[in-house]
């Protein structure tokens, strides 16, 4: 059999792609992963945390609002819309977008776990991609394709002095994991900064009084940052962002991704503030040993396995001073970095990389001269912090559903923004030296 497209990486992207193609009767895609099952970073599934997009972020609404993989068609038929209506609160749980992922998958037989590509070669003579697969129950597989999508995700990112440490240390993905294990020390830190950084420390934090650890949050941002979350910026993620942050310079949109952290890798307003509040009740009652730093680059990390303590180095960047800190369990919130997968060393030949060995990301989401392979959440550096918006994940999928197919089945907005974003050819004069005022 030979299929229109094969996705590799079932991740909430491909996932949302799968739902989306499986009501096209003339687009036939097959879907790989190489995990057990869908479990959407469990190591962070904390009871109370939400996602930070509202629900019509999911996995279909905002390309189809009448698609049956819905996220309010979901609530229905698990009895909960009414709950959820009453809750008032736009925003899902993170668990309950985890199992919203779990019931779509069950229903879209074009999805295989346990299958692992180990290699992807192109036949030029048939033009055809041929994924050499090991599937948990059949062996070996062929499965050939038209064109790829690459869904493959990203990966924790440990900095190179912390690389020896993993087997003491943590790195937030593995939070869940080894949170029990983290309270029997009795000091505890978290370095970086983030939602993922400010949930740890929330979590942790409820029990300290219980456990009597000490805890620190140390971070090299100048600030604990809050995700911008105003409608004008919220504008942004908007194709006409896309658009313009697409044809600048790729100098400029590296130095922009640098200064926009705060719109994509900030922490809910809601959360800074019950951090802020739970210090404050918890030391009216009891002195706990507490820290929250920022401008602090970690340079040195130390492990000695005698003492079992982490033993670091510090700069603070503002007062240019090295400082120590001591501690026994260690939580890396580090963040996740992209990776080209080994299985596509065959065809690199057929990929455009850009100068820092990135995929050159095509506007049209493919990599590829041919338009024939195509990235989910890898083009970061080329159109820009909207990249992991799960709300711009179904606006992605249309752009490819309309490239494969030649015809556009799900209308994709050309404008959406109040603010224009770039200058347009009429406005546009004779370059002079500004004036100073």
């Amino acid at each position: 059999m030979i299929y229109d497209f094969a996705a590799v990486g079932v991740g909430p992207f491909n996932l949302g792609l799968a739902c989306l193609t499986h009501v096209i009767p003339d687009l036939n895609g097959i879907f790989l992963d190489k995990r057990p099952d869908f479990n959407w970073h469990p190591g962070m599934l904390l009871q109370d945390t939400t996602l930070q997009v509202p629900f019509m972020a999911d996995h279909v609404t905002l390309a189809d609002p009448t698609n049956p993989f819905s996220f309010l068609n979901y609530l229905k038929e698990q009895g909960r819309i009414y709950a959820f209506y009453i809750r008032e609160n736009f925003k899902m749980l993170r668990n309950e977008y985890n199992q919203y992922c779990q019931w779509a998958i069950r229903q879209l037989p074009e999805v295989h776990f346990n299958t692992a590509v180990k290699r992807i070669d192109y036949d030029e003579t048939t033009g055809l991609y041929l994924l050499q697969c090991t599937d948990a129950t059949q062996g070996e597989l062929l499965i050939k394709a038209r064109k790829l999508v690459l869904g493959t995700g990203t990966v924790p990112y440990v900095p190179v002095i912390c690389r020896e440490l993993m087997t003491a240390a943590v790195h937030s993905a593995n939070y869940l994991k080894h949170k029990h294990q983290l309270q029997s020390k009795r000091s505890i830190t978290i370095v970086g900064s983030g939602q993922s950084a400010a949930e740890i420390y929330y979590d942790l934090l409820q029990d300290i009084d219980t456990y009597g650890y000490s805890l620190h949050w140390i971070t090299r941002s100048p600030r604990f940052y809050p995700l911008e979350y105003s409608k004008l910026t919220l504008e942004m993620t908007s194709p006409e962002y896309v658009d313009y942050f697409y044809h600048l310079p790729s100098y400029k949109r590296d130095e922009l991704l640098h200064r926009q952290k705060h719109l994509y890798k900030g922490i809910n307003n809601d959360l800074i503030a019950a951090i802020f509040d739970t210090i404050y009740a918890k030391k009216l009652v009891a002195d706990i040993d507490i820290s929250l730093r920022t401008n602090a680059d970690l340079c040195e990390a130390i492990y000695d396995p005698n003492a079992e303590d982490f033993r670091l180095t510090f700069f603070q960047e503002e007062q240019e001073k090295y400082y120590a800190h001591q501690t026994a369990g260690l939580v890396l919130a580090t963040g996740y970095t992209s990776r080209i997968p080994d299985f596509m060393e065959p065809i690199l030949h057929k990929i455009q990389l850009d100068e820092k060995g990135r995929y050159a990301v095509n506007r049209n989401y493919t990599i590829d001269q041919a338009g024939s392979i195509f990235v989910q959440n890898a083009e970061l550096h080329t159109h820009g912090f909207v990249t992991p918006d799960l709300g711009m994940g179904c606006y992605r999928n249309a752009w490819i559903i309309r490239e494969m197919l030649g015809r556009e089945v799900y209308p994709i907005e050309q404008r959406i923004a109040f603010q224009q974003f770039a200058v347009s050819a009429g406005e546009e004069t004779v370059p002079t030296q500004p004036h100073l005022i």
